[in-house]
């Protein structure tokens, strides 16, 4: 026989460690996505997750007997944490096995919390099968990070608490999935409560495991699983949550990287928190489900689910927002390499800011541009694309080419065999829409530019790295041109980086 979820959450122990988190509206995303959006944010919890829920919950329910003997998990994440912070607030002793990969950061905040850290194995797997091991042979209670109803009922408080918080009809509630814990909790209690509010399981492409499974009728295990949003990277979602899942959830929406990117932008631009990839999930899966249903002034609730964000991913999601959010096009240019080409192509951009702009000469018929480009829209990229084609540019769209977003962009360059007379300077300007244009129109002097790099970073600042060739004769004119120019320049010639790869 089933458990009676509803008894379950309205008894559930969460709130000895765990808070009400507020319900926010996102007044920016609202705005810009026509349906008033509603964040719910488990991101400020204790842990900056909503895991401290169910593992309180499972914790706090068992016998004095179970807790004198202590209780294991395995997790290199959110999880982790909030078993040792429960364990703690209890009394109990917690064993934490994590793998030996995972970084001294979130090894430190579990100690730091009490949970004694058992590191083993390369992956999760591992760790999982040690933590199997040690339960058995040290007697502790195993707390499962989503497949154990307990667990699944100290989740389903976030749905308790959102019908509490807004008494107004809802479209639909959004959750990121992983192994299924937080949406089975969060279903089994709406729709008992409110069955007509629609429950949408948001998933990463590369770590769709649930999705798969609804579809196949039965559980499906992953080979390989993406890692950006590791928070909710499961291979094999739990059986009692995937049973929740076919009974509740309406619908599932897949969301790539770019996606999670600009979503974790939208959130910082709305409350300034920076959620981890996993966390913002739903909020990405609810974009692009009222794009894809057209809905218009439907409230939606995304359930922002946590914020351990490792510091050293920002330059990556700041690099990506834009795309994610089809702010950005990726494209290719091949120009000819004479006179006026360069004033003849930007005046085709016209007033649209430019992102990023490599170049490196090659051979005197083609020179082939790498180039960033804000747009409004997807549809305006491609219209972009048609009108260069249109006046004779071969233009290639990257905006969808990962290896291009990836890699080539940071690759464009290298030696260049026809180039003699060659300085490189390297200038510093005000950054401001339209500032690239600027000092591309200054630029052109008579000096044919050999290479040109530039790269929005978001600073108050445009860098770029620039070569010309500057017979020596005319270096007195040059010095003047420079003046002229009025931007803080230095001369990388001599620099050694520049020799080794580029001279």
């Amino acid at each position: 026989m089933h458990p009676d979820y509803l008894e379950k959450i309205l008894n559930a122990q969460v709130y000895d460690v765990a808070i009400e988190t507020p319900l926010d509206i996102a007044p920016n995303l609202s705005a810009r996505i026509g349906n008033p959006i509603l964040l719910k944010r488990e991101d400020m919890q204790p842990v900056f997750s909503f895991k401290l829920r169910g593992a309180y919950n499972k914790i706090a329910r068992l016998s004095p007997e179970r807790l004198n003997r202590g209780v294991i998990c395995a997790s290199a994440g959110n999880h982790a944490q909030g078993v040792a912070l429960s364990a703690a607030k209890i009394g109990c002793r917690a064993v934490i096995v994590m793998p030996t990969t995972t970084p001294a950061i979130k090894v430190d905040a579990v100690r730091s919390r009490g949970g004694e850290v058992v590191l083993f194995g390369d992956s999760y797997d591992e760790s999982y099968g040690h933590a199997v091991e040690l339960e058995k042979a040290e007697k502790l209670t195993f707390v499962h990070p989503f497949d154990d109803p307990e667990v699944i009922a100290g989740q389903g408080t976030i749905g308790l608490e959102i019908l509490r918080q807004h008494t107004k009809p809802i479209h639909a509630v959004f959750c990121a999935v992983g192994g299924g814990g937080l949406i089975s909790g969060v279903a089994a209690c709406i729709k008992r409560l409110r069955p007509e509010t629609k429950i949408i399981g948001v998933e990463a492409v590369d770590a769709d495991a649930m999705t798969r499974s609804l579809h196949a009728g039965k559980r499906v295990r992953l080979e390989h699983v993406g890692l950006f949003a590791d928070g909710a990277a499961v291979k094999y979602v739990g059986e009692e949550t995937f049973r929740l899942c076919q009974q509740y959830v309406d619908e599932m929406v897949l969301v790539d990287t770019d996606a999670i990117c600009a979503a974790i932008k939208d959130v910082f631009e709305d409350t300034r928190a920076v959620l981890e990839p996993a966390g913002a999930m739903a909020v990405a899966g609810a974009k692009a489900y009222a794009a894809r249903h057209k809905l218009k002034g439907r409230t939606l609730i995304a359930v922002a689910s946590g914020a351990n964000m490792n510091f050293d991913r920002l330059r990556f999601v700041a690099e990506r927002a834009e795309v994610g959010e089809q702010r950005e096009a990726v494209l290719a240019v091949t120009l000819p390499e004479q006179p006026g080409a360069y004033k003849k192509f930007l005046s085709l951009i016209g007033v649209r800011n430019i992102t990023e702009f490599n170049y490196r000469y090659n051979d005197q018929q083609d020179a082939h541009v790498f180039v960033g480009i804000q747009v409004a829209s997807r549809g305006e990229s491609l219209k972009l694309v048609e009108l260069l084609r249109k006046h004779g540019y071969a233009t290639l769209d990257l905006t969808d080419d990962e290896m291009a977003k990836g890699h080539i962009r940071h690759l464009v360059g290298g030696h260049s065999a026809n180039v003699d007379d060659e300085l490189i300077y390297r200038f510093e300007f005000p950054e401001r829409p339209g500032a690239l244009m600027n000092f591309l129109n200054q630029m052109s002097a008579s000096w044919n530019i050999s290479l040109f790099h530039y790269r929005n970073h978001g600073a108050d600042y445009g860098r770029v790295l620039v070569g010309m060739q500057v017979p020596d004769a005319e270096m007195e004119e040059f010095e003047a041109f420079l003046k002229k120019l009025g931007y803080s320049h230095w001369n990388e010639t001599d620099n050694p980086a520049y020799r080794l790869f580029l001279a």
